[in-house]
């Protein structure tokens, strides 16, 4: 008897430590997380290289255009859910962290009760709002009418699935499940493109491609609440409603609505500004140079949705623990982007002379290099960003957000009239800056004494943008050549023996 109760408890050891911090939030799983992250954020862009064409010759352009259309809108149906997903990740990893974990199904029922709601008067909304918008907003030509408004009505009811999902995802990256999270959310961005695809051959009418895109999602809803009834089994017992949850859950995600809704309008103002000052040619030739830029948030992207919950977790047991994670994040996306952004600036001038023709190349060089070095500069960013939220602070990145929108206008309006598209890129990048120098004394306060970022990083960081200076100034193509071999050389070298740590050297020697 004592030999099965040792044997249970042992079992039930193993089980407690495969849930616990340093299980959770260990090198290789954040790691292997991160790489799980990559694969699913790229492999559906993969995939719509080779749908997109079929689907733009079969629906035709205009109806092409629709679908476009309600691709972005079932992206942006998340706002609905005022960011109580986020919350949520960072309420139960931070239960996690303490190991007080029997109030989080009470947490996750409220939460899911709550997007629900918020969910289905986002259904009333566009629903109320469908005929108007297809007729008077997005003049889709009259044929085409009654194909957009029902296609619109069966988005409104697509939105509380949507969010809903997205809370459930929350959970399980609370638990550091990102393999699960990935291989749910991979099949259902591939069928985001491959669904209307099965739909071509009975129909080309927007209405049943938007119905099998529907479907797709309610299959995603039901995988995902399964799985995190199977990581949380308490979820199977009863539905709760804690009205005490719904304080923090709402202060949380208003704060991080704010950022979301700034955030992003800091990003696309700029081309409005552009078209209202100079010309629609000038925003094609700066926005062009930005969207070639943005795929590299795909590297920060990937690395933060894992660091987040890690933050959270870590920092109420061991900041110290918080501080090797945020350093070690910071290095990782240093060491990654320095090479590929110094590429960029280099070869600007070429690159789309060739890609583009000598006409964008003389417009949009200088724009592409002012735009790569602050692209470079917020991606690194995104780790003090990630940490002060993932501390339960997002009230801070939200105010820093407000507090730098009317100077970065006031500038972009400024230079804009006086230096055309490049006066818009030094405006955003200067911001950037500006952004990330807050951001970084933020998160110094947050972290223990001496831990914030080692002297050999912050000496690399400031190199890396005098090189990045510098290798705008290269004109003659051999001697782009030879900079770029000389400075990625002595990037390696200074990698290797000033960056890395005796640990990293052997496990990068172990992994080659």
């Amino acid at each position: 008897m004592r030999e099965g109760t040792s044997l249970t408890a042992t079992v039930g050891q193993l089980e407690a430590s495969r849930c616990g911090p340093q299980y959770l939030t260990s090198g290789n799983r954040l790691a292997r997380n991160t790489l799980w992250n990559l694969i699913g954020n790229i492999a559906p862009m993969l995939v719509a290289i080779f749908c997109i064409p079929v689907l733009v010759k079969a629906l035709g352009t205009n109806r092409f255009g629709i679908l476009t259309l309600v691709w972005a809108l079932i992206g942006y149906t998340t706002v609905f859910d005022f960011g109580l997903g986020r919350a949520l990740t960072q309420l139960v990893a931070t239960r996690l962290g303490t190991d007080e974990q029997q109030d989080v199904p009470d947490l996750v029922w409220t939460s899911q009760l709550m997007m629900l709601f918020l969910g289905f008067v986002g259904t009333a909304v566009l629903g109320l709002l469908s005929r108007w918008l297809a007729r008077h907003v997005l003049h889709v030509p009259v044929g085409l009418e009654g194909e957009t408004t029902r296609s619109l009505y069966l988005l409104a009811f697509s939105i509380p699935v949507v969010i809903s999902t997205a809370g459930l995802r929350g959970l399980l990256e609370a638990h550091q499940q990102f393999g699960v999270t990935n291989a749910l959310r991979l099949p259902t961005a591939v069928f985001t493109f491959v669904g209307p695809l099965l739909v071509l051959p009975f129909s080309n009418s927007l209405a049943p491609v938007v119905a099998i895109l529907l479907g797709g999602r309610l299959l995603a809803w039901v995988a995902h609440l399964l799985y995190c009834a199977k990581i949380v089994p308490e979820l199977r017992h009863r539905i709760a409603w804690r009205r005490d949850a719904i304080r923090p859950l709402i202060q949380f995600g208003g704060w991080m609505t704010v950022s979301n809704v700034v955030g992003p309008l800091m990003v696309i103002l700029d081309r409005f500004v552009i078209a209202a000052l100079l010309s629609v040619a000038a925003v094609a030739y700066y926005a062009t140079s930005f969207d070639i830029l943005t795929k590299l948030w795909l590297v920060p992207a990937a690395l933060l949705g894992v660091m987040f919950p890690a933050f959270s977790m870590t920092f109420v047991q061991d900041r110290g623990r918080t501080a090797v994670l945020y350093g070690r994040s910071v290095k990782f996306l240093l060491l990654i982007l320095f090479p590929v952004v110094l590429f960029i600036i280099v070869m600007a001038k070429n690159g789309l002379r060739v890609w583009l023709g000598p006409e964008f190349a003389e417009h949009s060089t200088r724009v592409l290099q002012w735009l790569a070095a602050g692209m470079f500069i917020n991606c690194l960013a995104q780790v003090p960003f990630a940490l002060v939220q993932g501390i339960g602070r997002p009230d801070l990145t939200a105010k820093l957000h407000l507090i730098e929108l009317p100077g970065y206008l006031l500038a972009l309006w400024w230079l804009s009239r006086t230096h055309g598209i490049e006066g818009a890129a030094i405006a955003w990048t200067a911001r950037a800056f500006i952004d990330a120098f807050a951001l970084f004394a933020m998160s110094r306060r947050f972290l223990p004494h001496g831990t914030h970022l080692s002297p050999q990083i912050s000496v690399v960081l400031i190199m890396s943008l005098v090189v990045l200076t510098l290798a705008a100034q290269v004109q003659n193509v051999i001697f782009k050549g030879i900079f770029l071999l000389l400075t990625i050389l002595i990037f390696v070298l200074a990698t290797w023996f000033v960056v890395f740590s005796p640990e990293e050297r052997r496990l990068t020697q172990a992994f080659l």
